[in-house]
């Protein structure tokens, strides 16, 4: 059975609701060509359709702030029904992309849906605090419910296979930088940083430059590991720039750029639907409260 996915857009500067949907039903080149987001047509252009879509689920309805854009968002994205409130998105769909990446909000969109006991992607930051963290999981129906990630913790780019780790040697220090703000895009950073660690290593001293708001909110942090490793977290705000994490070795060094959304998007969003499938936990509450106690960390 085709679950039936319901998406909640849209936040500024945000253009998941487009390219998510897209990744599910494919897409109207020519209405996608006006989404506001012009790395997201270029991109899907690349891809060989329909055999890019994901087949186990598709968006059949969605709800934004704005009529027009849900209508815009549904031409674009095959999407079948434009829902005018949050409580008709409910009745139209098995689980929730919540698309938008306005952590501050994610609660009001969300609680609806996880006191029904739907399953939901909430867009990272899931939330920018731990505090605000636990208040999502209060309202969790059962473990596993709530799914949250950067897909960027599912890019192939940013992993070392067994070859990179022999020729790196032990890892020493790990160097990562993405443009934009702290609150929306560290997270890009701290979840394949993770991935890159020792598993279950744990964070035991933070040094933060605190958020410049005259540099595009931008911030850095650094972490000490119990492994020893020490991370370096820099969001540049306004300064350009790729993304990037530098991994530094006993016996070398390796640089990782991130360049193919459409493949971490992707990946992401089947282990979400994956997850729904077999009723298993892709997305731990124990991983998650980690990853926000180090952004949270970078805001102080």
């Amino acid at each position: 059975m085709t679950i039936r996915l319901g998406v909640i857009g849209l936040s500024e500067g945000n253009g998941h609701p487009y390219s998510w949907s897209a990744i599910f039903n494919g897409y109207d080149p020519v209405a996608m060509e006006n989404c506001g987001f012009p790395v997201i047509p270029r991109y899907l252009e690349q891809q060989s359709w329909p055999e890019a879509r994901i087949p186990q689920a598709q968006v059949t309805a969605i709800w934004t702030q704005d009529v027009a854009i849900s209508r815009h968002v549904a031409r674009a994205a095959s999407i079948a029904t434009v829902c005018e409130s949050l409580e008709a998105l409910a009745q139209h769909a098995d689980a929730i992309l919540l698309a938008r990446d306005d952590a501050e909000n994610h609660l009001a969109h969300a609680n609806l849906f996880i006191e029904q006991g739907m399953p939901i992607y909430i867009d990272k930051p899931i939330a920018l605090s731990l505090a605000d963290l636990q208040r999502l999981y209060a309202l969790e129906q059962y473990p596993g419910q709530i799914f949250s990630c950067s897909a960027l913790r599912y890019s192939h780019e940013l992993l070392l296979d067994e070859s990179d780790r022999n020729a790196l040697g032990e890892i020493r220090e790990i160097t990562a930088f993405t443009p934009k703000s702290w609150a929306k895009y560290a997270i890009h950073l701290i979840e394949p940083v993770l991935g890159l660690l020792r598993k279950n290593d744990e964070p035991i001293s933070f040094h933060s430059s605190g958020v410049r708001p005259s540099n595009g909110n931008a911030a850095s942090l650094g972490v000490n590991w119990e492994s020893g490793v020490f991370t370096t977290f820099h969001a540049t705000g306004d300064g350009a720039g790729p993304l990037m994490i530098r991994v530094h070795g006993t016996k070398g060094w390796k640089d990782l750029v991130f360049t193919d959304s459409f493949s971490a998007f992707r990946a992401a969003l089947i282990d979400f639907v994956e997850g729904i499938e077999t009723r298993t936990i892709r997305s731990s509450r124990a991983y998650n409260e980690k990853v926000i106690k180090i952004l949270e960390a970078g805001l102080s």
